[in-house]
C-alpha cells in the first residue's frame, strides 16, 4: 500500500524515486524528487520530506516533520513523535530537519512543546549515529556529531561543529557551545562554553579542543588566545563575573573570543568548572 496510490502512479508523478510496495504513505505527504521509502516505512499526513532523501525500512515519521533534502535516514528510526513530556496535550508542534543530515539506526527525535519554541530542529550536515535521541524542543546546529547512545533531554541547545561522545548525556536546558567535544559516558548537566574539551560524571573541562579547531582552520593566533581565555576563565582563580568582563575586554582585539563573551551572556544553568 502506498495510501491510496499505486507505486506505478507514484512513480508517474516524477514525485519520488521509489516507495517500496510494502511502505505506507499518507496520501496528504508532501514528498519530493528523488525520494526513496524503503519497505515497511511509515509516513504520516503532515510530513514534508525534501529531494533526494533516503528513508530507510521501518522507519516511522510522524507528526508536523519537515525534512529537507539530501538526507540519509537508516532504517528504524522514529521520527516526529508526540513528546516524551507529560504535559504535551496534542498540540501541533513541530520537528524541522535540515539538509544534508545522515541519521543511523534506531534514533528517536520528537516534537517540540508548546511550553517552549514549540519545535525540535536540527541544522544541516550533521552526523548523528545510531541509538541518538533528541528530545523535545532541542535545537542542534550545523556541522556536529553525535556518536552512538549520545542522549539529548529537552530544552538543549548544541551549537555548530560539536561533538559528543558516545554516550554522552545532557540534562534539559543546558547549552553546549560551537566546536566542544565531550568524551565517552560525558554526563552534561550544566553549559559547556565553546571550544573546550569536557569530560567525566559529572563532566569537567579539559582544555582548548585544539585539535579539532586546527581541522577546522583555526591559526596559530586564533589558537593562542582561545587559550588565554580558557585560562582566564578556568586558571586566573577570577570569580565568573570578573573572569567576564576580563574576557570582554580581550575581545576588543581578538574576536575569536567573542564566542566566549556571547555564550556567557546567554547562559543559564552555569557553566561547567
Amino acid at each position: 500500500s502506498t495510501g491510496g496510490r499505486s507505486q506505478t502512479d507514484v512513480r508517474k508523478t516524477g514525485s519520488v524515486t521509489m516507495i517500496h510496495a510494502t511502505a505506507i504513505v499518507d496520501p496528504a505527504a508532501r514528498i519530493g524528487h528523488n525520494v526513496e521509502i524503503g519497505p515497511y516505512a511509515i509516513i504520516g499526513a503532515n510530513v514534508e520530506i525534501g529531494d533526494n532523501t533516503t528513508v530507510g525500512p521501518h522507519t516511522v515519521i510522524t507528526g508536523h516533520t519537515r525534512i529537507g533534502r539530501d538526507n540519509r535516514i537508516f532504517q528504524f528510526c522514529s521520527l516526529g513523535e508526540v513528546p516524551q513530556d507529560k504535559k504535551y496535550a496534542g498540540e501541533p508542534t513541530r520537528l524541522e530537519i535540515g539538509d544534508r543530515n545522515v541519521i543511523r539506526e534506531f534514533c528517536t527525535f520528537n516534537l517540540g512543546t508548546v511550553q517552549d519554541c514549540g519545535v525540535t530542529r536540527i541544522g544541516d550536515d550533521n552526523w548523528i549515529m545510531a541509538y541518538v535521541h533528541i528530545a523535545h524542543d532541542c535545537q542542534v546546529g550545523n556541522k556536529t556529531t553525535f556518536a552512538n547512545n549520545s542522549q539529548l533531554a529537552g530544552h538543549v541547545t548544541i551549537e555548530d561543529w560539536a561533538i559528543l561522545g558516545g554516550f554522552t548525556g545532557v540534562h534539559q536546558f543546558c547549552r553546549v557551545g560551537a566546536h566542544v567535544m565531550t568524551a565517552v559516558g560525558s554526563v552534561i548537566l550544566q553549559d559547556v562554553p565553546p571550544y573546550l574539551m569536557a569530560a567525566g560524571n559529572t563532566a569537567q573541562p579539559y582544555g582548548i579542543n585544539v585539535e579539532g579547531l586546527k581541522r577546522r582552520g583555526f591559526s596559530a593566533d586564533a589558537l593562542l588566545a582561545l587559550k588565554r581565555a580558557y585560562r582566564t576563565l578556568y586558571k586566573s582563580g577570577l570569580l565568573l563575573e570578573e573572569a567576564k568582563a576580563k574576557l570582554k575586554e580581550d575581545a576588543r582585539t581578538q574576536p575569536d573570543v567573542q564566542r566566549f563573551v556571547d555564550f556567557l551572556e546567554v547562559s543559564k544553568r552555569g557553566i561547567i568548572r
